[in-house]
């Protein structure tokens, strides 16, 4: 069976469509259409045989029909057999086929015809064989004669082989050389050939196909095989960016490739015996400023315009698979390569986010937005190139990592200062905390301080400030000893439980956590992947910069008796929970 658009406007104008495979048709040569109003990847096509029917996907800007029915962008429908698609505006008809024909490629309905009438015309002639002396010179292949069968040169070929001249020596050297050559490049391609063979017990993808993995979309084209080697890849800014010259896209067909050389290499990759693997997060899907339809359309067009066999991860939201945190890279290998194990050292990551500071290159005035890229490579142990380094072979620029190294977080360090000062005390007194959200208040007081009977004062459970006073003023005058919870970090939001301790005469202290902004965002995302048993409120960067503004370090001429400063020393569970911890997790 076959499958064709055949074009209403020109006869002689089908276009294939094989099984299961995705096709994209638009403005183009091989539509013949030049409407500017049709996008070049203006709807995805993909037939069914068993169904003879083909599904319709509008891509473009612009509406397609099927008959009087009219699709908006990143709609569907099917298209039967006999029945006509518009391309764009109701416009330019291709009337859907369905035939059946013997085993062979697709052609159009009066070529064999054609190819009969003029066999008739043609006399037949026999091609001969070519063996190796056909590729040589004339001198050559006089040079280049079978043997006698008793395994001697006749006499006469003898006595002109005597008195040869030395030229005659030379062509026969020189076809032993060229031979010679000849097999060392059998051989390189042979060895070639075995590298870019597929792995042990694995196939090629039969058919484009999506998955939905929680925030995780997965794309993997038709012909993606399982390799010992990955080449990584962003998507924005390393094999796309946009036609408008903006930052953002300003709608979903508003992309070019980056650079000339991007389909070339990548094809280069693929020669090499490489899997392609683009990962990208796309936060705006899970925003709703982006839908996941129009995103998966423009992911597939590019992969059409490359023409190449690609698994693409599409981080939807925050979490484990957002880059630089490795959840992609961990299901590519755990369940998404066939079971081949991935050669981290044969295996590399290309993205443009990098770290590089204003004014890198002497045309590059902007600094990178993040250092994702290099840190996602970074967690998982690959080399890192920026697009310019991989694409265009310039040399490595500057850059600036993070201030904050979850790497190098020591679970044995101290934990407060001054080393000799006690953490409770056995007369009655208030702890006021004082610290980042997420800088580790919660943890440090629920294992060290409420279990010596002290009682908990905690906003994000009593809700206000002022059900945290009257609850610590109860406390007090029950002759029990508070720690106040809360991030206080002004003048006024600490003097509300210093004035209630002194009106009832009890000591109070000062705990600052020491937790940099950094860390505590750090700690926030990991408590959002990793949740603990005690429960958090939600922590955004507003929050977090709310604080950094409001923030006057503590004095003991506010009335504390005592300031101890409280280090973050991470304590894990469980060696998944450290690996997760020492991930860089923003870049």
């Amino acid at each position: 069976m076959q499958c064709e658009l055949v074009s209403q406007s020109s006869n002689s104008l089908c276009i294939p469509l094989p099984d299961g495979t995705a096709v994209f048709l638009g403005r183009g040569p091989e539509s013949g259409i030049a409407d500017k109003k049709c996008s070049r990847n203006q709807v995805k096509l993909v037939a069914s045989y068993e169904e003879r029917t083909v599904t319709v996907t509008q891509l473009g800007p612009n509406p397609s029909s099927l008959g009087p029915q009219v699709l908006g962008r990143g709609q569907s429908d099917r298209l039967s057999d006999g029945g006509t698609l518009f391309l764009v505006n109701s416009e330019h008809p291709f009337k859907l086929r369905f035939s059946e024909t013997r085993n062979g490629p697709l052609q159009h309905p009066t070529a064999p015809v054609l190819e009969r009438e003029q066999k008739k015309k043609e006399p037949h002639r026999a091609v001969p064989k070519r063996g190796i002396p056909d590729f040589f010179s004339n001198t050559s292949k006089q040079a280049v004669k079978r043997p006698h069968s008793s395994g001697q040169e006749p006499s006469a070929k003898r006595g002109r082989a005597a008195g040869s001249s030395s030229e005659e020596d030379d062509s026969e050297e020189q076809i032993r050389e060229k031979l010679r050559k000849l097999q060392e490049i059998a051989q390189a391609a042979e060895a070639h050939q075995a590298n870019a063979e597929p792995a042990s017990g694995s196939s090629p993808c039969p058919r484009d196909h999506w998955e939905d993995i929680g925030k995780l979309l997965l794309f993997t084209s038709a012909g993606v095989t399982a390799r010992l080697k990955v080449a990584g890849f962003d998507i924005d800014g390393t094999i796309i960016t946009t036609k408008s010259g903006k930052v953002f896209p300003t709608s979903p067909d508003d992309w070019r490739i980056l650079y000339p050389e991007v389909p070339h290499r990548l094809a280069r990759l693929l020669k090499e015996g490489y899997k392609v693997v683009f990962f990208t997060n796309q936060m705006g899907i899970a925003r709703g400023k982006l839908k996941p339809e129009v995103f998966k359309a423009k992911v597939e067009a590019i992969l059409a315009h490359l023409g190449l066999p690609v698994q693409v991860f599409v981080a939807t939201g925050s979490g484990i698979f957002r880059k630089p945190v490795l959840g992609m890279w961990d299901y590519l290998c755990e369940k998404a390569n066939d079971g081949v194990t991935v050669d981290k050292n044969q295996s590399f990551y290309v993205g443009d986010a990098a770290g590089r500071p204003a004014n890198w290159a002497p045309d590059r005035k902007k600094k990178d937005f993040s250092c994702g890229d290099r840190l996602f490579a970074l967690n998982i142990g690959l080399q890192f190139h920026t697009p310019e380094e991989f694409f265009l072979g310039w040399k490595s620029a500057t850059f600036n990592m993070p201030a904050f190294d979850p790497r190098k977080c020591d679970p044995n360090a101290r934990l407060y200062d001054p080393p000799d000062a006690s953490l409770t005390s056995t007369q009655q007194e208030v702890i006021i905390a004082v610290g980042f959200p997420a800088s580790g208040k919660s943890s440090f007081f629920q294992t060290n301080i409420i279990p010596q009977g002290y009682v908990y004062v905690n906003r994000d459970t009593l809700g206000t400030w002022q059900h945290c006073v009257s609850a610590c003023e109860r406390a007090l005058k029950d002759g029990r000893s508070v720690a106040v919870d809360n991030t206080n970090p002004d003048l006024e939001s600490r003097k509300r439980y210093i004035d209630v301790s002194r009106k009832l005469g009890v000591p109070c202290r000062c705990f600052l956590f020491s937790a940099t902004l950094e860390q505590a965002k750090h700690n926030n995302r990991f408590r959002e992947m990793r949740p603990s048993r005690t429960p958090h409120a939600p922590v955004n960067d507003m929050v977090f910069n709310s604080y950094k503004s409001k923030f006057v370090a503590p004095s003991l001429s506010e009335g504390f008796s005592q300031i101890l400063q409280i280090h973050f020393v991470p304590k894990f569970p469980d060696s998944q929970s450290e690996a997760l911890y020492r991930q860089f997790s923003e870049g």
